[in-house]
């Protein structure tokens, strides 16, 4: 082979691996839709420059029109695989698709038939002759009506094929543009080589421009194979999409007339598609549990229903979303239904467990809070064992100091912690000596000093417990007065925690109301009068006045 001959066939070789390679690599896509029409498609284009090689390399008549067969023979897997190719990878919708492939195949077949018994009839190659125009034999013949019709045939079906792929590029996006751009490119760049074959023009020196377009169309077709990933992110015909969502949806325009419907909001209505699309929209939601007709002049809106199905509550979360054009102008609005039964079934179940929780925490605190109560009271009684002669004594100071806290406005969980703390009020006593505590005799300025520790010594032993923190003010604060010469801590004033201030009175009163070993208990009027004289001194003169006033009133 000489120079010129191998130069003559180097495009046809580029063509053949470019060719055989995109073969090789789409069928290892194969599970991708439309990957295995394609890759015939780019087999038989392989085939086609393969039959081109050997017949410009075969030296006889009769072997060049063998290859010449095997080329249109060729060709004819392009005719079929294309359109194939096109509507699945474009999701096109046809009726009766393998019908329609099977019809398909008719021309072809006969065409083929022709081709296995030419070398008799010369229906196809008509007046074959050998020519040395160009460095390899190279065959001519004129084109018959035959071939012409087929060759018209074969356009037609390309262009159906194109024209579906181009169709597809209005509703997709981005990567999948490019991608179906490319196809289209590289498609039409090898029918335009046919073409000119087929017109019998001549480009350049060949005589047949043909590698040159299949290289060029192919080149194209890996830049989307590689740079855009066809075959790898595959784009999804959204009207697939919205027929199989789940959630119901309605589509309207500015008229609010229903331009789309799926199949689960048709199925909500009982009705078909065609009696719906057209529709105003109001008319056909007029009596619909979801709240559609209410929102059909909102942009945005989201708002829930629920109704019954089969004997069973359904709750739907409705959606509105406004659609716009390229100038951002409301063209429609979406309406979404999400069924949120499940959900709101979850959430009935998650309160109805929460309100039994709650039940149980509030009885075990009760239960929780009668054992403390019932400690602190027993605490108490100790304490009134141990001293016989303030037996009783706390039972009554709590009852009086509920009385005025309540009249003064403590109420709740407050009022609790003032019952609480009127029990423990002495429990510091509890740290003295019983030769100091019953002492029959007067105190001693050291014992006397020793019994005013008892508040520190209860707040050091009611502190450390989380229970009985709020109840602290009396017990620690009882024996403060007024004008702040009371201890352990000489308050003053509204220093002085409420709740203690008016257990202060309380105590006080109790004490000098109540007969004891060493002395009488007083009369109302001189106890009244003592309180009188020793309101802004020992006893805060607000409390004085409401404890006089219920007295008075003979609500104590």
């Amino acid at each position: 082979m000489t120079d010129n001959e191998a130069l003559y066939l180097l495009p046809h070789l580029v063509s053949l691996t470019l060719s055989t390679s995109i073969f090789v690599y789409v069928w290892s896509k194969r599970p991708a839709k439309g990957a295995t029409a394609f890759a015939l498609y780019m087999l038989g284009q392989a085939l086609w420059m393969a039959g081109i090689i050997f017949e410009l390399n075969s030296q006889t008549l009769r072997g060049k029109l063998f290859w010449e067969s095997s080329q249109w023979a060729a060709a004819t897997l392009l005719i079929v695989t294309l359109p194939v190719f096109a509507v699945q990878y474009a999701e096109f919708e046809l009726k009766h698709p393998r019908r329609l492939f099977n019809l398909s195949l008719i021309l072809p077949s006969i065409f083929l038939i022709f081709l296995i018994v030419e070398p008799s009839l010369h229906l196809i190659f008509v007046n074959p002759y050998l020519t040395t125009d160009a460095p390899l034999l190279d065959l001519k013949y004129s084109f018959s009506a035959l071939v012409y019709g087929y060759a018209a045939y074969a356009y037609l079906i390309h262009l159906w094929g194109l024209y579906i792929l181009i169709r597809r590029l209005a509703s997709l996006h981005g990567l999948y543009q490019a991608q179906v751009t490319l196809i289209v490119i590289g498609f039409f760049i090898h029918l335009i080589g046919t073409f000119i074959l087929l017109m019998d023009a001549r480009v350049f020196s060949q005589n047949d421009i043909t590698p040159f377009t299949f290289a060029v169309g192919d080149f194209t077709l890996l830049l989307g194979l590689f740079r855009f990933r066809i075959f790898d992110v595959l784009p999804v015909a959204r009207d697939k999409v919205f027929e199989a969502m789940v959630e119901p949806v309605v589509i309207v325009d500015n008229k609010n007339l229903i331009v789309d419907i799926n199949i689960s909001m048709l199925d909500l209505l009982g009705m078909l598609s065609s009696d719906v699309v057209g529709k105003p929209a109001r008319q056909v939601f007029q009596d619909f549990p979801i709240p559609i007709k209410q929102h059909l002049q909102t942009a945005y809106a989201r708002a829930e229903a629920s109704f019954e199905i089969g004997g069973r509550d359904v709750h739907y979360e409705m959606t509105v979303w406004p659609m716009r054009d390229a100038h951002k102008n409301i063209i429609g609005r979406i309406f979404i239904s999400h069924d949120i039964t499940a959900l709101k079934e979850l959430e009935h179940e998650l309160r109805k467990l929460n309100v039994e929780l709650e039940d149980r925490v509030h009885a075990r605190t009760r239960e929780l809070a009668e054992a403390y109560d019932t400690t602190l009271e027993g605490w108490a009684r100790a304490l009134e064992l141990r001293d016989k002669e303030t037996e009783g004594h706390t039972r009554r100071v709590t009852s009086l100091t509920l009385k005025i806290a309540s009249a003064m406005g403590i109420c709740g969980d407050e009022l609790e912690q003032v019952r609480r703390g009127a029990i423990l009020h002495d429990i510091g006593k509890m740290g003295i000596a019983d030769k100091i505590l019953l002492k029959p005799g007067k105190l001693t300025r050291e014992e006397r000093e020793t019994m005013q520790n008892h508040p520190e010594t209860a707040y050091k032993l009611l502190s450390p417990i989380p229970f009985l923190s709020k109840a602290l003010d009396i017990p620690y604060c009882h024996h403060e007065k007024w004008n702040g010469t009371g201890y352990p801590r000489g308050l003053k004033g509204e220093e002085i925690p409420l709740a203690a201030r008016i257990f202060a009175a309380v105590d006080v009163w109790d004490a000098i109301k109540s007969d004891r070993p060493y002395k009488k208990a007083w009369s109302q009027k001189k106890a009244v009068e003592y309180f009188v004289e020793q309101s802004g001194k020992h006893f805060d003169p607000h409390v004085v006045n409401v404890f006089l006033e219920m007295l008075e009133k003979g609500a104590i």
